[in-house]
C-alpha cells in the first residue's frame, strides 16, 4: 500500500439493484478494498449491521421500498462509518442524517473514492 492511500476496508453493501450492487462491489475492489457482504434488503443488512464484523457500510437510501436508516442507527450505534448511495442525493436523507456523506447516483470509481476519502482516515 502506498503511502497516503486509505487502510484497506472491509465493506458491507446493502443496494436491492443488482447490477449497481456488482458495479459497486468492482468498485470497492478497484480501491483494493474488500467487500464483506452484500444485502438486498433492509432486514438482512440490519441483522449483519448488528453484529457483523466490517469497517464501512455503504447503504442504498430506498430498498425495495423501504428506508435505510434503520440500518444507519445501528451502524452509528457501533460506531461503524456508513456512507449513503442515492439517485436524490442528500436531498433523500432525514434529519438526523444530513450530515452523513452520500455518494449521488449514478456514481463513479473516481467519486466512491472521493467520498471514501472523506469517510476515513488516511493511513500515515
Amino acid at each position: 500500500m502506498n503511502a497516503g492511500q486509505t487502510v484497506r476496508l472491509r465493506v458491507m453493501i446493502v443496494e436491492d439493484e443488482v447490477i449497481i450492487a456488482m458495479d459497486l462491489a468492482a468498485m470497492i475492489r478497484e480501491l483494493g478494498h474488500e467487500v464483506v457482504k452484500m444485502a438486498n434488503r433492509v432486514d438482512t443488512g440490519a441483522a449483519f449491521a448488528t453484529s457483523g464484523e466490517f469497517d464501512l457500510a455503504i447503504l442504498d437510501v430506498n430498498v425495495r421500498g423501504e428506508l435505510s436508516f434503520p440500518i444507519a442507527a445501528i451502524l452509528r450505534e457501533r460506531g461503524i462509518p456508513f456512507i449513503f448511495a442515492s439517485g436524490y442525493g442528500e436531498r433523500g436523507l432525514i434529519d438526523g442524517f444530513r450530515e452523513v456523506p452520500v455518494l449521488t447516483k449514478p456514481y463513479t470509481c473516481a467519486a466512491l473514492a472521493e467520498v471514501l476519502s472523506l469517510t476515513l482516515p488516511e493511513t500515515r
